[in-house]
């Protein structure tokens, strides 16, 4: 049975369509039976008594109407929809999500107007749960509720780190501009020590040799020696940086160490907790067992996915990461096959780098990704296609509870999953 037709089968003479528009401050509601009957669009606040007034509403019209089944459908709507899915989910009503793109292009034909109303938006709505193009929502709950909120947190720190390490590399360039080219990667612990005492060309000549070479042995562990300080100090005598107002830049510097090593304290203590909700989880352990996939990577995609026994196919889980496949094609023009996109980001970026580590030499994708490269595969789409290798496996570990074995065919896994 295909995805479609699974999800026509939900709308039928029985089900009361109820479809919503999220808003920050108050929501608006709108009712429709199968044979077009409805109420006019109505908005209630988002808070216990406007959520309320809104279902006692709802079992109102389902009761007037001898309607057995509840479908609430909404748009995906970040975080002002939460709270009224979790009030809901206690209900006896099913949740459907609503693709966006969908509505915008539905809306088009309501009225021939590209027209936007809180009014309009719920009507659109209800058209396409009509058409019965909507997905099931996927509301993690326990330990994988936690998982995804640790993951999310660990996306927002590592985006603000990295918009501070950048601007950290800009200070630096200005007053030392040979530093970046001496210290290659200035977020390392060695790289962070010298932007606090040796920022400047002349806080390096101060130092001195031997002193800066005995300093960076020590806070790298030997990995940079005399060989480094010496290319280091060298530049210094010899740069071009600004001194102009570098006293001010100094104590920017500072602040952005901090806030760097404070965040990279941060991603460390929500990985910790990664690992203590990962084995809650039961079926983790066999997704773990797959040599290139670590924990912050499991931790994620068990977050996002909620659980990868509640689903039927490996084309349900693929498309809710936006990895399947489509193509444009017209009488003689055969299109090329590419990746929807119309799923979770998170998902696709957590398996794009699972897919980079697992094709390194001696890797578990190694092989098959080496085959997709001598075929002529340009190597972005072969990282794709293992990316998709590798959902198919992890969904196949999930559903048998099975460790993964480096001696199987993955071809044998997909056709399991």
């Amino acid at each position: 049975m295909t995805t479609k037709a699974q999800k026509s089968k939900r709308v039928n003479k029985e089900s009361m369509i109820v479809s919503l528009d999220i808003g920050k401050q108050s929501h608006f509601g709108y009712f429709r039976t199968p044979d077009g009957q409805d109420v006019k669009p109505f908005s209630f606040g988002n808070n216990r008594a406007g959520f309320e007034r809104f279902y006692n509403k709802l079992c109102r019209f389902q009761k007037v109407h001898g309607l057995r089944q509840v479908l609430v459908g909404f748009e995906s709507s970040g975080p002002y929809a939460e709270p009224l899915m979790h009030f809901l989910r206690a209900k006896p009503v099913q949740l459907v999500q609503i693709n966006p793109m969908h509505t915008k292009r539905l809306k088009e034909l309501t009225g021939n107007s590209p027209n936007k109303t809180d009014a309009k938006d719920p009507r659109v709505i209800a058209d396409v749960m009509m058409l019965g193009h909507f997905l099931t929502v996927v509301v993690p709950e326990g330990a994988a509720a936690e998982l995804r909120r640790l993951t999310q947190s660990r996306e927002r720190a590592i985006k603000q780190r990295t918009a501070m390490i950048n601007q950290l590399q800009h200070l630096i360039f200005i007053l030392f501009p040979e530093f970046l080219q001496v210290i290659k990667k200035i977020s390392s612990k060695t790289g962070l020590y010298l932007a606090v005492h040796c920022p400047t060309p002349q806080a390096v000549l101060v130092l001195g040799l031997e002193s800066l070479s005995r300093a960076m042995r020590r806070i790298s562990c030997g990995k940079m020696g005399n060989a480094r300080a010496m290319q280091l100090f060298e530049a210094a005598r010899g740069s071009v940086g600004v001194r102009e107002a570098s006293q001010s830049m100094l104590t920017e510097i500072d602040y952005l160490v901090e806030q760097i090593q404070q965040a990279n304290r941060f991603v460390r203590r929500l990985e910790v907790q990664m690992l203590y909700y990962l084995q809650q989880v039961p079926y983790s352990a066999h997704l773990l067992s797959m040599r290139g996939i670590g924990p912050v990577t499991v931790a994620g995609l068990i977050g996002e996915v909620g659980d990868f026994r509640q689903f039927r196919s490996l084309a349900q889980i693929t498309k809710l990461a936006g990895l399947d496949l489509y193509e444009i094609s017209s009488g003689k023009h055969k299109g090329q096959r590419r990746i929807s996109k119309r799923g979770r980001p998170l998902m696709r970026k957590l398996l794009y780098f699972a897919a980079i580590n697992t094709v390194r030499t001696n890797g578990v994708m190694h092989e098959p990704y080496r085959r997709m490269l001598a075929r002529g595969m340009p190597k972005m789409k072969a990282l794709v296609a293992i990316a998709r290798k590798l959902l198919a496996v992890m969904f196949a570990l999930a559903r048998d509870e099975s460790t993964y074995k480096e001696s199987f065919s993955h071809h044998q896994y997909q056709l399991a999953a």
